[in-house]
């Protein structure tokens, strides 16, 4: 399975987060944490609709 892999300038535009904010959820274990590639970061394209699917559940609640 492909599955496409963000940059965290993806993912701010995705969530609407600054990348510190990002950090800081990854740092409290709150954010996925990311995949790893040479000095890169990315993070799958599932884990974050994942995650933002949790938090839009969780405000329904």
């Amino acid at each position: 399975m492909d599955e496409k892999l963000l940059t965290l300038n993806e993912i701010t535009k995705i969530v609407g987060f600054k990348k510190s904010t990002i950090y800081k959820f990854i740092k409290n274990k709150d954010f996925p944490k990311p995949i790893k590639i040479g000095k890169s970061s990315r993070w799958p394209l599932s884990a974050i609709t994942k995650w933002i699917n949790h938090y839009k559940e969780q405000s329904m609640i």
